[in-house]
């Protein structure tokens, strides 16, 4: 049962790559305790597990798959699937069991016993519990015997498909054993019956009591095998058997006849041979007369014909036994030549397939064929797996298909090397697998529906390549090296597209925009971009168009992400929505901002911000001014200028702060010079002082000599040193209180940096700091005056020395 089955299993069970654990092949004794509970699918084939038991498997409650082959397996303990409530397949064939296991999984529905030591067919009591069971293969080379009673648990079980033996001859099979089960469609029997022919006749009676309706016979006779008599002649009364499949057998022309005349006196509708040896066992071949009888035959597969001889083979036939047939498949025979008469001998054909044989462009139209009529009734033809290269030639040669809708040329050397023709009944072509690159667009046609371009080497799909065909519903571009899906695709009439196995990160939301009709989309298995480029594809798409989803969408970059499933990627929408981005930041930054100024405003940050300019603007300003004062001395820091009735704060707090941290000031009451004419005594001392200080008030603003001190220093400062008026604001003053002498003042506070003095004592700290940065920029000069001072008092005294 292995392959077909165990790829539905799979299928049916993992929906995540997270959930698949592969353990085969790993040296294992046991079933590893450590599983993640999220297991789906769990492989420990190829080990050496004699025993399996609950405590292995424990905690597995999503487990739906588990195959446990060819590990020796000895022994299964009763209970060991009440651990797995979602158990859905169970594959332990090819061990070493001794009797078949009472298997408890009731959402069991494929259960595969096959290849293992018992030697009995006895179906234990338990599986007429397993009332979801479709798929059951059952077989033993010890089990050499099939009782009346083995198959009575299974009496109301309903299955798909019953696989019973192991490929050796029975010797014993009790009438009436399958007849017992009357509910399975399909039964497989892989089992001889060779020199036991009877047996196998009652065996058909048996079946025909089921009412299966699909037969699949496998090794029924081998090679060394002579078959006599009519052993299949009870087909003839087995009205509801309507498929039958011959596989892995040695047949002659004289079988062949036989077989064949019972078959078409069958209500068989359906005939398969597969992998058949034929051997011609008379020298005139196969013949076959016509039947006088109605044919209910309508299908005949031969897929892999094996003939030992060096001739073609004879088929002397009627084809009026085939003239219903509408499938014919002919394939794995090693045919390079198409039988003239096929070619207009089969007026009800509606399919035919020669894939997998070794046809050309000129095998399949024989020059030396005339014919008037080719296949009229023929819809669908497979050419998949030959030989054929001109796609021109082929295009041409289909117009004399009236009837052709669907061609398929996959697998074959296919060149385009001309213009193609094709006919306008021509809706369907399969070009995969075929070299081609992208300019195969260019040689298909307009009436297009169907077009299946997997791995023919396309690199890019453009909005110009899929204009041109404006009734496509289908296309298929897997297994390609396509890059990017652009976003103007418009392709309004597609329902299925196949893009998986190429080589994009993402695919925006505009390329669904221009396909409105799409239902079904296959994309997986591409190198996906954890990040805002899929979050719509992971949040918004609907999922029910993806096939293939959540399965194969894993995370190719960041390498964080790498192979984590697209599924499980989480993301916000805020991280990758701009406009919702702005939506939330813009009030979140306004009100970030209003907390600031609200801060800044209680904090006084505006009179530290002015303070702080201050400060900046000394710096500058001095080394600025450093090449123009270079020659200059002064005898002061700076002059003081203020009213005698702001003498209290000069003496108490702006004299004693200043010079105690070593700065000379000239104040008027203690350093102007007796007896000379008080203007002088300002111009002198102004002139003699790096700076002029200036504590404004209101009372300032009404002393004359305040007036008078301010024009002077304003008059030094235009033509000396611009630099040299600093302002202390002790109070505010009222613009309209100044008397119109100070308008001046007005246009210098609105020029000139000034500082004013706070009542906060942590202010003045700063306050002191910027004044005493401005008054230590004289330090230079004041130290070079007095070194000259001293050695002009020296000179004197060295003169009269000598």
């Amino acid at each position: 049962m292995a392959g077909k089955e165990d790829e539905k299993g799979f299928k049916m069970c993992v929906t995540s790559s997270r959930g698949m654990k592969d353990l085969s092949h790993h040296n294992l004794t046991k079933i590893p305790s450590n599983l993640p509970n999220t297991t789906q699918y769990l492989d420990v084939s190829h080990n050496s597990i004699r025993r399996l038991d609950g405590a292995q498997i424990s905690g597995l409650s999503q487990l739906c798959c588990l195959k446990v082959t060819h590990c020796g397996l000895q022994e299964i303990s009763p209970s060991v699937f009440s651990h797995t409530p979602a158990l859905k397949v169970l594959n332990i064939s090819y061990n070493d069991l001794a009797f078949i296991p009472d298997i408890s999984a009731k959402q069991l529905k494929i259960l595969d016993l096959a290849n293992n030591l018992y030697n009995s067919y006895r179906i234990p009591a338990g599986f007429q519990n397993l009332t979801n069971l479709e798929v059951l293969s059952v077989g033993s080379t010890a089990a050499l015997s099939v009782n009346y009673d083995d198959f009575d648990p299974l009496m109301n079980v309903s299955l798909h498909h019953l696989v019973l033996g192991a490929g050796i001859p029975w010797q014993k099979y009790d009438s009436g054993a399958l007849a017992k089960i009357k509910l399975v469609q399909k039964l497989s029997l892989f089992a001889s019956f060779c020199e036991a022919f009877d047996m196998f006749e009652n065996l058909l009676v048996d079946l025909n009591v089921t009412g299966t309706t699909s037969l699949r016979f496998i090794n029924i006779f081998p090679d060394n095998c002579a078959v006599s008599g009519n052993i299949f002649k009870n087909l003839r009364t087995m009205p509801f058997i309507k498929n039958l499949t011959v596989e892995n057998i040695w047949t002659n022309s004289s079988f062949m006849e036989g077989f064949l005349k019972n078959v078409w006196l069958s209500s068989l509708y359906d005939l398969s041979f597969i992998n058949i040896t034929y051997n011609e066992d008379t020298s005139d071949g196969f013949q076959f007369r016509t039947i006088n009888h109605t044919i209910n035959l309508c299908s005949i597969t031969f897929n892999g014909v094996n003939h030992y001889q060096y001739r073609y083979p004879i088929i002397n036939m009627s084809f009026e036994a085939i003239s219903n047939l509408t499938y014919l498949k002919f394939s794995g025979t090693g045919m390079n030549i198409l039988p003239c008469k096929l070619l207009s001998a089969l007026p009800a054909l509606e399919t035919l397939d020669l894939s997998d044989n070794l046809l050309t462009d000129s095998g399949f139209w024989w020059f030396q064929c005339s014919y008037t009529s080719v296949f009229p009734k023929l819809r669908k033809l497979s050419l998949s797996k030959n030989r054929f290269i001109s796609l021109s030639f082929i295009s041409k040669k289909t117009h004399q298909m009236k009837t052709l809708e669907s061609l398929d040329l996959s697998f074959n050397s296919i060149k385009l090397d001309g213009d193609c023709f094709w006919p306008a009944h021509l809706t369907e072509l399969n070009l995969g697998n075929n070299n081609l690159g992208n300019s195969v667009f260019k040689f298909l046609s307009s009436n297009f529906e169907r077009i299946d371009l997997s791995k023919t080497g396309i690199t890019a799909i453009t909005h110009e390549d899929l204009s041109q065909f404006p009734k496509l519903t289908h296309l298929q571009l897997s297994s390609n090296s396509i890059q990017f899906i652009p976003a103007d695709l418009m392709a309004p009439a597609l329902l299925s597209l196949y893009v998986d196995h190429n080589t994009f990160s993402s695919i925006s939301q505009e390329v669904l925009a221009g396909l409105p009709s799409l239902q079904t989309l296959k994309a997986g298995s591409n190198p996906f971009a954890c990040s805002c480029d899929s979050y719509w594809f992971i949040t918004v798409l609907n999922k029910s168009l993806l096939q293939d989803w959540p399965l194969d969408y894993t995370c190719s970059t960041p390498p964080l992400s790498s192979g984590l499933s697209l599924s499980e990627y989480k993301t916000s929408e805020l991280s990758c929505e701009t406009w919702l981005q702005v939506a939330v930041s813009l009030p979140v930054i306004v009100a970030v901002s209003a907390a600031i100024a609200l801060v800044f405003y209680k904090c006084d940050g505006v009179w530290y911000t002015k303070m702080l300019w201050v400060w900046i603007r000394v710096k500058r300003r001095g080394n600025k001014r450093s090449n123009m004062l270079k020659n200059a001395s002064f005898n002061y820091h700076a002059f003081i200028s203020y009213s005698h009735q702001d003498c209290d704060w000069v003496d108490d707090q702006l004299v004693p702060s200043l010079e105690g941290s070593g700065i000379s000031l000239c104040v008027h009451e203690r350093d102007f010079v007796p007896g000379d004419w008080i203007i002088d005594n300002i111009i002198n001392c102004v002139e003699s002082s790096y700076k002029t200080l200036f504590v404004l008030s209101k009372h300032f603003v009404q002393s004359e000599w305040c007036n008078y001190e301010l024009f002077f220093a304003q008059q030094r400062a235009i033509s000396v040193q611009q630099d040299s008026l600093v302002f202390i604001l002790l109070e505010p003053i009222p613009a309209d209180s100044l008397p119109k002498r100070f308008l001046r003042l007005r246009s210098l506070l609105r020029q000139q940096t000034y500082l004013e003095w706070p009542k906060d004592e942590r202010k003045q700290q700063v306050f002191w700091a910027s004044l005493k940065s401005m008054l230590h920029l004289a330090d230079k000069s004041m130290v070079l005056k007095d070194v000259a001072e001293a050695i002009s008092d020296t000179v004197p005294l060295l003169i009269d020395e000598v």
